[in-house]
């Protein structure tokens, strides 16, 4: 009998079974590239004048500024206090901080085709985490939904290769596969919290990374303000930078893991090329088809994964 594609039983990561699980919870990975891929118009902007670390440390404080009331919110001051501290500071000070600014430098140092490319072998280093701590059994569909997600997210960048090798290649693979861990154990490790406050904690561990960076750059003599004056235009960048690329997308995306395992969660990220094109669209850029093809096959592979049929079969 084929084995099973969704994660192993026992799985502290599927949160419910059957199709209603299914459903919302790629329902709630679309969301989290929609709001996710409003970012890159953003930083596209901001870092024209902002230094990475300094974007990087912004970013993270006006997000843990406006989550930290919330948390405490809904999930009440004592829950807040008994939290998994010590883990969090690991799982968001190098997953979600360490990643999020090996991110960013990426993108400076080359562009964010690279960048989006290499994003595109999410789904297969979130498999191998999976399989590699037991809470995943590969089957024939699972492993063809992985190599078909990568194609489409190839088509959708609309290229084949990276357009430049080197240090910023490296930062983008390193800055994946620390964004699969940092989700994955997110959503394994804080079972108490509310995806919200589950978000709110890593990125805590964020903030605590990004301010020892920041001084860091200071103390080196390193470029760490901004280039130029703070005014409106950057205020709203950062605010969809901050808030709705990372705050809101995060607890989308950490929500989708809890039900579909970070592997599948991490397909919808191929398709976010095609989104940032929408948004692109919206501002006045042209369609590109072979974006939309691209999202298509994506989508594709997303149904191929979890079909079940073959699991049926013995």
């Amino acid at each position: 009998m084929a084995m099973s594609p969704d994660p192993a039983r026992g799985n502290a990561l599927s949160m419910s079974a059957g199709g209603n699980s299914a459903l919302s919870g790629n329902g709630l990975a679309v969301a989290s590239m929609l709001t996710w891929a409003a970012g890159f118009p953003a930083a596209e902007v901001l870092l024209q004048t902002w230094p990475p670390v300094a974007l990087f440390a912004a970013r993270l404080a006006l997000a843990v500024a406006v989550m930290v009331p919330i948390w405490l919110l809904i999930d009440g001051p004592r829950r807040v206090l008994n939290a998994r501290w010590m883990r969090a500071m690991v799982v968001g000070g190098f997953g979600i901080g360490l990643g999020m600014i090996l991110l960013i430098v990426a993108q400076k140092v080359t562009d964010p085709v690279t960048v989006a490319i290499i994003a595109s072998c999410a789904p297969l280093t979130a498999t191998l985490l999976e399989l590699t701590a037991g809470t995943r059994r590969l089957s024939r569909n699972f492993a063809l939904g992985v190599l078909v997600s990568i194609v489409g997210g190839l088509i959708a960048t609309s290229a084949v290769a990276p357009a430049q090798l080197g240090l910023g290649a490296a930062l983008a693979i390193a800055s994946t596969g620390l964004f699969c861990w940092a989700s994955m154990a997110t959503a394994r490790d804080f079972p108490e919290l509310s995806q919200t406050g589950r978000a709110t904690i890593t990125f805590i561990g964020g903030l605590v990374m990004a301010s020892v960076l920041l001084s860091g750059a200071a103390l080196f003599g390193m470029d760490f303000m901004p280039s130029t004056a703070f005014d409106m235009q950057q205020a709203g960048m950062l605010v969809i930078y901050a808030l709705i690329s990372m705050g809101l997308s995060q607890v989308f995306f950490i929500a989708s893991v809890g039900r579909l395992g970070v592997a599948l969660s991490s397909f919808h990220i191929n398709i976010a090329p095609f989104y940032v094109m929408v948004i692109m669209m919206i501002l006045g850029e042209e369609w590109n088809s072979t974006r939309a093809l691209g999202a298509g096959i994506v989508a594709l592979a997303v149904v191929l994964a979890q079909d079940r049929r073959a699991s049926r079969r013995v």
